[in-house]
């Protein structure tokens, strides 16, 4: 996300989570992504006195009605690797065409003042899961996210084609324009 944000708010300095040591990460308790954004902010806010932003984002399958969703992370279990969470998705569609198989990633972030005032924006990447995996850049579900217009998967990109299509480089080019003209 910093790198990302760095790119479109060059004269904001932004700084990590991981910057302020003893920030808790809270448990995402929440029902949607908005949600778990809000959570994170809110408490990285309160944490360090100063205005925060986080994100929270998944994979949507249409095929599974929805799933795995805002439990993407935690789809399988918390401690099962992403080649087997992966694994499993492929097994689960091995019967599903390719028509039907359409998926999103969706991505919320949430900004919080150290009032807890929040603004989310939202954005989402359209593609399909492959066959099988593919590439070895990006992380989690890239492997099998396939965009049919670029007739690769998320994990065949390099990082600057990611950033430039993903829902999270699309959600933070919109936060960098929100952040710009709010002054």
């Amino acid at each position: 996300m910093v790198t990302i944000l760095s790119r479109s708010l060059v004269d904001t300095h932004i700084k990590a989570l991981a910057d302020f040591p003893g920030a808790p990460e809270p448990e995402e308790t929440g029902d949607t992504y908005q949600e778990n954004a809000i959570i994170k902010a809110r408490s990285a806010a309160a944490f360090c006195g100063e205005t925060s932003l986080a994100d929270d984002a998944g994979l949507e399958i249409d095929a599974l009605e929805g799933a795995p969703g805002v439990y993407s992370k935690r789809f399988g279990g918390q401690d099962l690797a992403f080649p087997e969470k992966m694994a499993r998705i492929l097994d689960l569609l091995a019967d599903v065409p390719d028509e039907a198989r359409g998926a999103r990633f969706r991505c919320f972030v949430a900004l919080a003042q150290p009032d807890g005032e929040t603004t989310t924006l939202q954005a989402t990447c359209e593609g399909r899961i492959a066959r099988g995996r593919s590439g070895s850049g990006g992380f989690g579900y890239d492997p099998i996210f396939y965009l049919p217009e670029l007739g690769c998967t998320m994990a065949d990109l390099t990082a600057d084609q990611k950033h430039r299509i993903s829902h999270r480089g699309q959600v933070l080019r919109e936060f960098a324009e929100y952040w710009n003209g709010r002054a």
